[in-house]
């Protein structure tokens, strides 16, 4: 009987187990938190249908995020949510001076001048239609207003101060267009791209659009995000992004799509992958956590470490304050916390902390 057939000996012990888990360590880079922002600067609205996620105005999101930023939160991605100021057919409000994420973006950099700050790039949540971009009479997408909508829109959240723009649109070649207008103002060096490259059209973004307020009034996206059985044109994608400049590529939704991000992967490893765990997945995974149908704790690292084996190197996930709780060691701990209080089969996540050691559990 040959040896490859037995296993048992090398796994047998805890450091044995943790060389046999390559690249899917977890640690406060590899996260990226997921913000809503609105126009009141006091607000604090929570979101039913996703338990323990809020919409935050400017202020009480300082006080949200700065205990985050100490844990050590590296980056967060943010979402613009309008009620007062008008929608209308071009998303006029998307790169107003009064746009909720325009005006935050100064602040946060002079608050957290070392969190990396991502903002999402789309029409649906400031047009009265609720599509991703501008249509015609007809009520189909026309692509060349639209992508000169996109990068007007990111230009003004690059000069605002955004370190990354994050077209969610699924409009053709739109990283082009972003790159081209970023390039004419000298911005192409400091300023980077990350491309939704491959989008699904799914139900799983259903809690999201509650949070964005940018349900379509009509109809639905089918015709620009990608269909949920396809794996070619996922490649396609991703292959007209990388060739047009995106600086970082995304996978969106995570968990039913990992042969794609595996795909991707493979196909770039050179650019940095992100996953996108969507509000359905994160509601899902808590509600079934509430209800006792499995611990929250063990199954969601489970979740993560699959993306991160498929070839994610940052998590987009709504479980980041969570996740950087359990991953945090405090000053008085002098030792790692997590590796104490998790199974030993993930004891190997650690942040980069000085004080953390892998070598507790």
């Amino acid at each position: 009987m040959s040896s490859l057939t037995k296993l048992h000996s090398s796994i047998f012990h805890p450091t044995l187990r943790k060389i046999q888990c390559q690249d899917v360590d977890i640690a406060a880079h590899n996260l990226m938190y997921p913000l809503f922002l609105v126009e009141d600067d006091e607000a604090v609205q929570e979101i039913p249908s996703m338990p323990g996620v809020a919409r935050y105005g400017i202020n009480t999101l300082k006080k949200h995020l700065t205990p985050l930023v100490e844990k050590g939160l590296a980056s967060i991605l943010l979402f613009g949510v309008v009620d007062k100021l008008p929608k209308d057919a071009t998303g006029s409000n998307a790169d107003s001076a009064e746009n909720p994420v325009v005006k935050a973006l100064p602040l946060l950099r002079q608050w957290f001048p070392d969190l990396l700050i991502a903002c999402d790039v789309c029409l649906c949540p400031y047009t009265s239609h609720g599509h991703c971009g501008v249509l015609t009479d007809d009520g189909v997408i026309d692509n060349e207003p639209s992508i000169q909508r996109i990068a007007e829109i990111s230009l003004a959240y690059a000069k605002a101060g955004a370190h990354i723009v994050a077209p969610s649109d699924m409009m053709d070649n739109r990283i082009w267009a972003i790159k081209k207008i970023l390039r004419e103002n000298k911005m192409e060096n400091t300023v980077s791209v990350l491309s939704y490259s491959v989008k699904f059209a799914s139900g799983f973004y259903g809690p999201f659009r509650d949070a964005a307020q940018s349900a379509p009034a009509f109809g639905d996206r089918k015709c620009y995000q990608l269909p949920p059985g396809s794996k070619g044109i996922a490649k396609r994608a991703a292959k007209r992004d990388v060739e047009e400049g995106a600086d970082m590529l995304m996978v969106k939704p995570g968990m039913a799509y990992l042969d794609i991000v595996k795909q991707v992967k493979d196909d770039y490893p050179e650019l940095p992958l992100f996953i996108y765990q969507v509000s359905g997945e994160y509601s899902m995974l808590l509600n079934a956590g509430k209800i006792g149908a499995f611990d929250l704790r063990t199954v969601l690292w489970e979740v993560l470490v699959g993306m991160r084996r498929a070839g994610a190197d940052c998590i987009i996930t709504y479980f980041t304050p969570t996740l950087l709780d359990w991953l945090y060691c405090g000053p008085s701990c002098g030792r790692c916390w997590l590796g104490c209080a998790v199974p030993e089969q993930i004891a190997s996540l650690r942040t980069s902390r000085p004080h953390c050691s892998i070598g507790c559990d």
